[in-house]
């Protein structure tokens, strides 16, 4: 049984910052807002919808509970369908589709909301102190890296300049105006409003037009010498002929945490004729992998790996959508599949829109199959790098 994307929709992203659009709102309320969306823009009673995945790092707090099936009650959703939170660090909402796909694609569900949601502003990353990172004997034993340092490691054993990072950055920001200039976000983006009705924000409010290469220059690296130290000794045993990491990323150029939220609708073919939706796009084929701990590696080897298990090559795809986690990882993806620039995040990414962590992943599916569309082009695909060196890659092919 094949597995179809019938809508992917998304909020903006608002910044983490004290005067972030989004910051006085609890993320239940915008993921509501999204359920509603999903529910009038299809004629679609979510009566009909079997289950809802939603990605989410920080689970705490707000965010805690299974905020899934809590942000479904929340919304007046039908008490029949169970809702389950995932974590898989960044790629927690990439993988959210996974698993609704291979429900759907199974039998076990005929339609799935699929996506997720992260407020970093009101529970920020790190809050929930986990082992991994807060235990000094896990960290060490497990070999915890802060995903900075990771970054910079691999711009280390690539090679890669400041000034090479820093043009990547400056081009995001520029080519997420662009496409906000030219409404290329239009059809994915659902604006978020307040409990008055009045309209909190309508645009990803981290893009920086104003973004110069002489302004990024002027930034300090984010991850030094005091991020290193405790780990150097680890990393030398891996990585011998490093004798140096390079510290080359800081906030310019590393990606902006955010608020946020999306969904990804998937069902069967057989349910959306019943229900008289239009499927947008097939669920070509999916997997996870995992790198070392001490690298971005994992969506790089994902989306080799996705390659592999589709039967198909870089050239049969037409666009890619790699998560921004750090421009070096970036750089090294079009570097080693030898990319057109075009190809690979051609409207931005999180560098400049912003990482709202658990929801990233829906949203790159927002971007990706809406520029597909107007493009006419036919396949996409996305892949995401996260902590611990794991990986998540997807195939998408249009119907047309």
């Amino acid at each position: 049984m094949e597995a179809y994307i019938y809508d992917a929709i998304r909020t903006p992203r608002g910044a983490t910052k004290n005067n972030g659009s989004l910051r006085e709102m609890a993320p239940v309320h915008y993921v509501s807002q999204l359920f509603h969306a999903l529910e009038a823009r299809n004629e679609l009673s979510l009566k009909e919808v079997n289950d809802i995945v939603l990605g989410c790092v920080t689970q705490i707090r707000e965010q805690g509970g299974n905020i899934a099936k809590v942000a479904a009650l929340f919304a007046g959703l039908p008490n029949t369908i169970p809702g389950m939170t995932v974590n898989r660090y960044c790629a927690s909402g990439l993988d959210a589709v996974l698993i609704a796909a291979a429900k759907v694609k199974a039998g076990m569900d005929e339609l799935v909301i699929a996506g997720g949601v992260e407020s970093s502003s009101r529970v920020p990353m790190f809050s929930d102190e986990a082992s991994w990172f807060s235990d000094p004997e896990v960290a060490t034993k497990t070999n915890f890296i802060h995903m900075g340092l990771a970054a910079d490691l691999m711009a280390s054993l690539s090679g890669f300049t400041r000034e090479d990072l820093d043009q990547y950055a400056f081009e995001s920001h520029e080519r997420a105006e662009h496409a906000y200039q030219q409404g290329f976000f239009d059809r994915s983006l659902i604006p978020v409003y307040d409990h008055d009705s009045k309209e909190l924000l309508d645009k990803d409010e981290l893009i920086r037009p104003d973004t110069t290469m002489e302004k990024l220059a002027a930034l300090k690296p984010s991850f030094s010498e005091k991020h290193v130290r405790g780990m150097k000794s680890q990393i030398k045993l891996e990585f011998q002929h490093v004798e140096e990491i390079s510290h080359l990323h800081h906030a310019g150029n590393s990606p902006t945490l955010a608020d946020g939220a999306s969904l990804i609708l998937i069902g069967s073919k057989e349910k959306g004729k019943r229900l008289g939706l239009t499927p947008r796009a097939r669920i070509v084929a999916s997997t996870n992998v995992a790198d070392h701990p001490f690298l971005l590696g994992g969506g790089q080897k994902a989306a080799e790996a996705v390659l592999k298990k589709a039967g198909l090559t870089i050239e049969d795809i037409d666009l890619f959508e790699f998560n921004e986690a750090f421009a070096a990882t970036v750089i090294k993806f079009q570097r080693d599949f030898g990319l057109e620039r075009d190809q690979l995040n051609p409207n931005g990414g999180v560098i400049a829109m912003g990482h709202a962590l658990g929801a990233t992943g829906g949203m790159l599916i927002c971007t990706l199959l809406d520029e597909l569309e107007r493009r006419n082009q036919r396949r996409g695909l996305v892949a995401i790098s996260g902590a611990a060196g794991v990986g998540t890659a997807l195939i998408i092919e249009r119907v047309v």
